[in-house]
């Protein structure tokens, strides 16, 4: 796993992994990206929508989930990163914005995520001390 920086150019094979919500309200932070760029459905808080994919970080009042409900969600991403190892999966800082969560306090949550994986440099950074 590498830390993107910046922008790249997305192409057809790239998912873009994002903190929501369990009502799938996509208006703010990454989620509105998400939403706005990636087709990222107005309801679906929880797995693949659009060019997306959908980690629930917060419940359906807009409250942070707790860390190991999060865990739970992460693990059933990281289960189907690894069963489509032709797309290449881009994970923002879930959790840490909106919700509120530090990222050494998800970052752990990835630290065994498939290779198809690229984390956002504030989980890499967490991972290793930065």
């Amino acid at each position: 796993m590498v830390a993107m920086r910046g922008r790249k150019m997305w192409v057809g094979n790239m998912i873009f992994v994002f903190g929501s919500n369990l009502a799938g309200i996509h208006a703010g932070g990454a989620a509105k990206e998400a939403h706005d760029h990636f087709d990222a459905e107005w309801g679906v808080g929880t797995g693949p929508t659009g060019r997306a994919y959908a980690i629930p970080t917060m419940d359906r009042h807009l409250r942070p989930l707790p860390l190991d409900d999060i865990r739970g969600h992460v693990e059933d991403f990281k289960r189907y990163a690894a069963a489509h190892p032709r797309l290449e999966f881009f994970v923002t800082a879930v959790g840490c914005g909106i919700a509120g969560y530090r990222p050494d306090e998800i970052a752990p949550m990835f630290a065994d995520a498939p290779a198809n994986c690229t984390l956002h440099r504030r989980l890499v950074e967490a991972r290793s001390g930065a």
